[in-house]
């Protein structure tokens, strides 16, 4: 992928606000390449560590194990928002998903 589509990414992260959250698949199809998904975690764990990475997670709301201090960690931050997560490290993405407009 380019540059600008890793640019395309963090700006978009940088706009989820506190308390929501967005997912690998939903960023990788507003940038550009719905099929990107993958791409966009690699992105999340080698990018910006000052962007709020904590707010994306998979299409199930699953937290990543590669987050650094792994999903316990994930949990931690999302804790912190107010963000309900699982024992077993879920999110409700449905009642959570944001939309930028």
């Amino acid at each position: 992928m380019s540059d600008n589509f890793r640019a395309r990414v963090e700006a978009v992260v940088a706009q989820i606000p506190p308390g929501r959250v967005m997912t690998y698949g939903q960023l990788a199809a507003l940038c550009g390449n719905a099929r990107a998904a993958r791409i966009v975690g690699g992105i999340a764990h080698f990018g910006d560590p000052d962007l709020p990475w904590q707010r994306v997670v998979n299409k199930r709301g699953g937290l990543a194990a590669g987050y650094p201090g792994g999903r316990a960690a994930h949990a931690a931050h999302l804790q912190a928002e107010g963000i309900a997560v699982s024992a077993d490290y879920y999110v409700n993405v449905t009642e959570l998903l944001w939309n930028p407009s």
